[in-house]
């Protein structure tokens, strides 16, 4: 089993922070996701997800900012594999003007009434339905922000 770690931002309005995948990665192409990747050998799922954010968009939280949303185990069809998946979240002051797409076609924050309607990777789909309308989003919504290192 693979294991990833995945991160979700939301920004002072709710939104969450959403990636559209270009056609080139070999797990759910052109559809929507979090931003987040392969764990490296020894690396463990919180410090890989903070790696992945500030890889794909040059956000870095300052430590301790990520609270993890949950783990799930999921399928690929695409591969066949069988991957697990730490999704952590953060509440954050920022706006798609902040952030730096490195990977993908475009990493926005996206209303999520809207989300749903979006073309969602597995991950995205069974992550964002635990998430989106959840205690933990709507603390993450109004609470302070956490703050960005420069």
């Amino acid at each position: 089993m693979t294991e990833f770690a995945a991160v979700i931002l939301v920004d002072r309005r709710g939104w969450v922070l959403l990636q559209e995948r270009d056609e080139h990665p070999t797990i759910a192409p052109e559809k929507w996701s979090f931003c987040g990747g392969h764990l490296e050998p020894g690396e463990d799922p919180l410090s890989g997800a903070a790696r992945e954010l500030e890889e794909e968009t040059e956000v870095r939280l300052a430590p301790g900012s990520l609270e993890l949303v949950g783990v799930q185990e999921l399928r690929h069809p695409e591969t066949g594999t069988d991957d697990k998946i730490h999704l952590y979240a953060a509440g954050v002051d920022l706006t798609d003007a902040d952030i730096v797409c490195h990977e993908g076609r475009q990493i926005v924050f996206v209303d999520p009434a809207k989300a749903p309607d979006l073309d969602l990777s597995d991950s995205a789909r069974i992550g964002l339905a635990r998430f989106l309308g959840s205690p933990q989003h709507a603390a993450l919504s109004g609470s302070e922000p956490v703050r960005v290192e420069t």
